[in-house]
């Protein structure tokens, strides 16, 4: 199952997450053919979802049947009278519970790209019920007693190297999760379970509620600054929104970040920016203070049944970091670099406010806008400019030159009707290997922003790669929120929206090369897993890529030189911004779960924290509290918010092996190196040994330091 849809559900049994099987229909054929979210995918690439065919009102009986299924192959399992043994034990285990996750890939579709109220209904009816079934599984005793046997038979004898990291994780998973506990303390697990998994959905609606229900119209007056492209898509939001003849700045990141980039309207930058910023800390019914006061309290006693200080160290006991002291270590070797450097540049900022004699403090909805004149006067670079070589549909044919590339991937359109979609914005490719021609799988693309999405960019999949259930195609997806156009007008991004399409895209590789055996082995360590998305955003500023895809969208003239040369001597300007305001919030994420939360109020917390760390003022959390949906709209990035940091630490490190190849970064050899550990074998290998079979050695955070401008440290391990 994809990352996001665990997210959108909370606690998923490793049992759940890692089913996309080829086991023997049940006997309940009738109901599952009544259900199309429950019915194996027939047609093209050995069968495809449903999507025309999905419908709210066939999510719960989907997802209650699909329990109903796994639980009873579970019983096949523990039921045998033979000794448990990987084949008869795991294999089935890995191949049980294909209908549910046919369900789970709808129900996420429903949960991320088209929410609607009834949905929400049935996502907070279910949410209770879904973690009750997790605790079935992870607290079945039998089930777990035969796991446990695998386990510790293979520790005596151990298995061959893709068998023994299943068993390895399966182990780890369910002991994680409370399968040693005893029955009393099983028990309370159970009930906290089920409460958080109520919390993380309530979390999220009412973030979502908050995006949609906040929106700042704006009259014609009331456009200074604002780039044409941003008032054309503005005018078409606030024309959807029944309000034709005004401009709709939306309440999420891709309106609000250029809004107060480009406004000359301060009173309305602090509105828009209040909006934003506020989502989730509003009061009333959207509040979400008290959810995550709760949250923390109930993921505090459960880590304590299992006898752990924190949460915190619960989490990461199998995460790269090891410990949260480790994560802290390399986040606050960076902290003081970042704060120095924000220092810079509001002085920056301000000089310039003062010389246009505006007769302002810097506050916070002002650090955009005054970056921008900033970026101007000192490199002479206009984002605005930059954007109009950034059209969409040239960003992703670069996508699929830097796959070619590296991937030896090839991307052909799928004709439309071939392959049911969601939603008409949505488009289709068949990816194949170039020189076998074998199909590696389809590229789904969602990318435009529109009511009942969530905001944000994410990938996703809906059928991952293995041997075990046969090697079917690989189905994958992006979702992004660009703003769409008006009719006939091209869509245009930022440099930094394009650097995050590059991102997304990492992840679908990472998803179409996979080459292991084993559903499990899908998975992945979430302080590594941002990695390779991560280090795919570097091709974009790549001569091949600038050369061929970075165009003018009306005379279709290479981006010119001097321009490029402007964004590489810019590509370390306001990182005391953007390292600042991501750092508070993966500070923030580990102080929450290191502190006894028995008398948190987090509206204190997060205020009295960020003052002990001298937290500017003039910025805020990328992910303020009520709305840090990462952290409290489920588990995914949990104490795992500092995991970009982390894997930022091994991307500038890697990519500094492709400057220093041949090649440079189309060096074959170095890109063979990279699909061959760090891609193709997921979590089939330990990432820690992945890196170093890729790079000769561990990463070191000098690159990442470089990368910023920030100076090395002396000690330069990471």
């Amino acid at each position: 199952m994809s990352q996001r849809i665990k997210k959108s559900l909370g606690i998923l049994s490793l049992a759940i997450i890692t089913s996309c099987a080829n086991s023997p229909e049940t006997s309940n054929n009738n109901e599952i053919m009544k259900n199309p979210l429950l019915a194996e995918w027939t047609g093209p690439y050995q069968g495809v979802p449903y999507f025309d065919e999905m419908k709210v009102e066939y999510i719960k009986p989907a997802i209650r049947k699909g329990m109903e299924i796994k639980l009873s192959e579970v019983d096949k399992i523990t039921s045998q009278s033979e000794p448990a043994t990987f084949e008869n034990t795991i294999v089935p285990l890995e191949k049980s519970g294909k209908q549910l996750e046919r369900a789970f890939v709808y129900y996420g579709i429903y949960s991320s790209n088209v929410s609607n109220p009834e949905f929400r209904e049935v996502q907070k009816e279910l949410a209770p019920e879904i973690s009750e079934f997790n605790s079935k599984i992870i607290q079945n005793e039998e089930l777990f007693k035969r796991i446990k046997t695998v386990y510790e038979n293979s520790q005596k004898k151990p298995l061959a190297d893709e068998e023994q990291r299943v068993i390895d994780l399966i182990y780890e998973e369910f002991a994680m999760e409370g399968a040693n506990l005893d029955k009393e303390a099983k028990q309370r697990y159970t009930e906290i379970n089920k409460e958080l998994s109520g919390l993380y959905t309530q979390s999220s609606n009412h973030v979502l509620a908050d995006e949609e229900g906040y929106v700042t119209f704006l009259d014609k007056n009331q456009l200074g600054g604002l780039p044409e492209s941003f008032v054309k898509s503005a005018a078409q939001a606030a024309a959807d929104r029944g309000q034709g003849g005004k401009y709709a700045v939306t309440n999420t990141r891709s309106s609000m970040d250029p809004f107060l980039t480009y406004s000359s309207e301060r009173e309305l930058r602090e509105k828009v920016w209040k909006n934003y910023y506020s989502r989730g800390d509003n009061g009333g019914e959207y509040d979400n203070n008290e959810i995550v006061a709760k949250i923390l309290k109930l993921r505090d006693e459960r880590v304590e049944l299992m006898g752990y200080d924190n949460y915190a160290q619960w989490r990461l006991q199998n995460r790269m970091a090891k410990t949260p002291e480790n994560a802290m270590d390399l986040m606050m070797k960076v902290w003081p670099a970042a704060l120095a450097r924000v220092e810079q540049e509001v002085a920056d900022m301000q000089k310039i406010a003062d010389e246009e004699g505006d007769n302002i403090s810097i506050k916070p909805w002002d650090y955009r806008y005054y970056a921008e004149k900033v970026r101007k006067e000192k490199y002479d670079l206009d984002s605005e400019e930059v954007k109009q070589y950034l059209e969409l549909g040239n960003l992703t044919q670069a996508l699929f030159f830097t796959a070619g590339e590296l991937f030896n991937f090839e991307f052909t359109p799928v004709k439309e009707g071939t392959v049911p979609v969601f939603h008409e914005d949505v488009k289709v490719w068949e990816v194949t290997d170039k020189d076998s021609g074998k199909i590696r799988g389809l590229w789904y693309l969602d990318p435009y922003a529109r009511k009942g999405k969530r905001s944000g960019a994410w990938a996703t999949t809906y059928r991952s790669y293995n041997k075990l259930e046969g090697e079917k195609p690989v189905l994958a997806s992006n979702n992004s929120n660009f703003i769409k156009p008006a009719p006939g007008e091209p869509v245009l991004v930022s440099w930094d929206d394009a650097e995050t399409f590059f991102h997304e895209f990492g992840h679908a590789l990472h998803f179409l090369s996979a080459d292991v055996k084993y559903p499990t082995l899908n998975g992945g360590v979430r302080d590594y897993t941002e990695f390779q998305s991560q280090l795919l955003e570097r091709w974009l500023s790549t001569d091949k890529v600038i050369n061929q895809f970075l165009r003018h969208y009306k005379t279709n003239e290479v981006i010119p030189d001097e321009l490029v040369e402007k964004i590489r001597k810019a590509s370390k300007f306001n990182q005391g911004f953007a390292t600042t305001e991501f750092l508070a919030s993966a500070i923030m994420d580990m102080k929450y779960h290191t502190t006894d939360p028995e008398n948190i109020d987090p509206d204190t917390f997060e205020r009295e924290t960020l003052k002990e760390l001298n937290m500017p003022e003039e910025i805020v959390m990328r992910h303020r509290t009520p709305h840090f949906g990462h952290v409290f709209s489920g588990e995914g990035y949990a104490t795992g918010y500092y995991g970009y940091l982390w894997a930022d630490v091994l991307t500038s490190d890697a990519a500094e092996a492709f400057a220093e190849a041949p090649g440079g970064f189309y060096d074959k050899e170095v890109a063979r190196k990279l699909v061959k550990y760090l891609f193709a074998p997921r979590n089939s290998m330990d990432p820690a040994e992945a890196y170093k079979k890729f790079r000769g050695r561990e990463a070191k955070i000098d690159a990442l330091m470089r990368d910023r401008g920030f100076p090395v440290p002396e000690s330069k391990q990471k």
